[in-house]
């Protein structure tokens, strides 16, 4: 059975998608920093990039939004003509793509749209109709562009979605008609609203992942709070109220598997194992064959584990949100009938992915290309803050190299001062690799200078942090 699970508690919402006992996505909403994506502000242009085609523009939040006006990039080599080209000062209606990550502010456009459960409704285009690629079958294309063409407003495009496969005529215009008019009232609040300025908030955050998740094959959506249940009841007819203290993960046994979704090493049932690994410039993923050795030849052996690790890899960047740049180092294969068997398998395992996810293919040294389109900040991202005392980088100094440190310091006191006393302050570990075995190491620097080192631990220091002080 496949369900959504939605677990409201006082300061977040976990949403858990499960199918068939698997945890598959798993999206984390803090009720505190509410998602703004699809939202549609008044902004005023505080600065224009002109080499980059790209401004900043004040919405109203703590970070100015960036506006890329330019062309679509790799599209054309035409010089720059662009008469939507803003000023300083200037009002402008844009959409909210993707939130604030870090030290970067939101990402937004002027392409407004109005997503809703089967379609989405674009205003100012020229009627054109899209069909989700994943709905294949040509007579339902065909069915759904003749329903949608009766009933299209003018001056509106429209997308439909994978979950409008089914639909029929009223439906889409019930949807359509509730678009239509929700765009039309923008349109007019627009003309008279002073920037920066909320015009429309993309509904409940909820509503709003469910659209975009939400497909025929969910059995049921269980909720633990009344107040979200009735609205969620609104719009979907599977929706189950669960009465439970535990929370719904606990409940539905995927509580481990939600904790795992951080762990840096995921191992395969074969015996191989993964390595994920997030940088600041792309997502780094790294396969090895572990424990398993196989039963006959090598290459087989190495195939194996990597079309393994594949379908793996591929639930992993739905489950922590992975997203832009991601590069996978499976193991080396001689093979090109491997390699090539690899790449289409790995197509295949994204395409369960509702975010658009495209496989390049693999470079000159074996490493598999990916991107993944980012709608929203990583698991990581939203259950992780960096430590304190390595930076994020997972490494802390050398016992050694702490030891030489100190002693650096302590001899250029001694050297350059008439500081006859000094107080070196750290943690246990650190103080006694310091002294030595019985002291001796602090014995000859005392000797050496004819000066005294008085020890003293301190537990609440953190490994690889020391205090010197002189008397």
């Amino acid at each position: 059975m496949n369900r959504i699970l939605i677990d409201c508690s006082v300061h977040h919402v976990n949403i858990g998608i499960v199918e068939n006992g698997e945890l598959v996505e798993y999206i984390v909403e803090n009720k505190q920093n509410k998602s703004i994506v699809g939202n549609i502000y008044v902004g005023r242009v505080e600065a224009v990039l002109t080499g980059m085609q790209s401004a900043f523009v004040n919405i109203g939040q703590q970070k100015n939004a960036y506006y890329y006006y330019g062309n679509k990039r790799a599209e054309t080599n035409k010089p720059y003509e662009n008469s939507k080209k803003p000023k300083v000062g200037d009002s402008v209606l844009v959409q909210v793509q993707k939130d604030a990550v870090g030290t970067k502010g939101a990402v937004v456009t002027d392409n407004i749209s109005f997503a809703g459960k089967f379609v989405v409704l674009l205003p100012d285009g020229a009627g054109e109709i899209g069909i989700s690629k994943k709905i294949e079958q040509k007579q339902q294309k065909n069915r759904i562009e003749k329903c949608i063409q009766n009933i299209l407003p003018k001056g509106y495009s429209i997308i439909v979605r994978t979950n409008g496969e089914q639909t029929t005529e009223y439906e889409f215009q019930q949807e359509i008609d509730r678009l239509f008019q929700r765009a039309e009232k923008i349109k007019q609040q627009y003309t008279y609203l002073k920037p920066p300025a909320l015009l429309y908030e993309y509904g409940n955050t909820i509503l709003k992942q469910l659209r975009d998740c939400y497909t025929s094959d969910i059995d049921e959506i269980v909720v633990n709070d009344k107040y979200i249940f009735d609205e969620i009841s609104k719009e979907y007819q599977n929706v189950v109220l669960s009465q439970k203290k535990d929370t719904l993960f606990a409940e539905y046994y995927v509580e481990r598997q939600a904790q795992r979704a951080l762990e840096k090493k995921i191992w395969l049932k074969s015996g191989g194992f993964i390595v994920i690994e997030q940088t600041e410039a792309c997502v780094v993923i790294d396969v090895n064959t572990g424990k398993y050795t196989g039963k006959k030849n090598l290459e087989k052996t190495i195939f194996k584990t990597n079309l393994e690790a594949a379908e793996e890899i591929a639930k992993q960047m739905r489950l922590r949100n992975l997203s832009g740049i991601i590069i996978v180092d499976f193991i080396d294969m001689a093979e090109e009938e491997y390699k090539q068997e690899l790449t289409k398998a790995l197509k295949q395992y994204v395409k369960k992915d509702h975010i658009k996810t495209a496989v390049i293919g693999m470079t000159e040294l074996g490493l598999m290309q990916l991107t993944r389109k980012k709608t929203r900040p990583s698991l990581q991202q939203m259950m992780t803050t960096v430590c304190k005392y390595c930076d994020g980088t997972g490494r802390l100094p050398s016992l050694n190299w702490l030891i030489a440190q100190m002693r650096r310091k302590v001899t250029s006191i001694f050297e350059n001062t008439i500081y006859q006393n000094i107080v070196i302050e750290c943690n246990e570990k650190l103080l006694n690799a310091f002294c030595g075995e019985n002291g001796e190491f602090q014995r000859e620097l005392e000797k050496q200078f004819d000066k005294k080192i008085i020890c003293v631990s301190n537990e609440n220091m953190a490994f690889g942090t020391f205090h010197i002080s002189w008397k």
